[in-house]
């Protein structure tokens, strides 16, 4: 899929939020990822604040994602050893930010822990998804997903 603006996880680290959310809205939902993405937290802070709390939060909380080849549900890998836990649904629908389509991560069934939680990801690059998290209908944080074995 081409981007008209081809834009990589370490772009998106020094981005403030405001410049995340016109890009969430601007990009296309892409295809539902495959395989394992690296996850990265964007508080849409400074830059420095930005990059200090993806590498904690990589490293004690939360790696990523993993989707199933089916493409309908994935698997978080939290704690420091990656472990594959909170499991979600994977659908398209209409995003919470806008109405347009986009893909939804939806914990509401599938989790204890977080069925209060709904992700929304869109595609900003090769390989590269934006997502926002929703606790509720709130809007709480925004993360980037990087699948390393995108096609090309």
């Amino acid at each position: 899929m081409s981007h008209a603006t081809d834009i990589g996880a370490d772009r998106l680290l020094d981005m403030p939020q405001p410049e995340l959310d016109r890009l969430f809205r601007a990009s296309p939902p892409g295809d539902i990822p495959r395989g394992r993405g690296l996850g990265t937290v964007l508080l849409g802070r400074s830059p420095r604040m930005n990059a200090v709390a993806a590498v904690l939060t990589r490293r004690l909380a939360w790696q990523g994602k993993v989707f199933e080849p089916g493409g309908r549900e994935l698997r978080n890998l939290v704690t420091p050893f990656g472990i594959r836990a909170v499991r979600a649904r994977v659908y398209r629908d209409s995003s919470w930010s806008d109405d347009g389509a986009c893909i939804v991560l939806d914990y509401s069934r599938t989790s204890l822990v977080a069925h209060w939680i709904r992700d929304e990801i869109r595609s900003v690059g090769q390989g590269v998804y934006l997502g926002n998290v929703y606790w509720g209908r709130r809007k709480v944080l925004d993360f980037s997903l990087t699948f390393r074995d995108a096609p090309t």
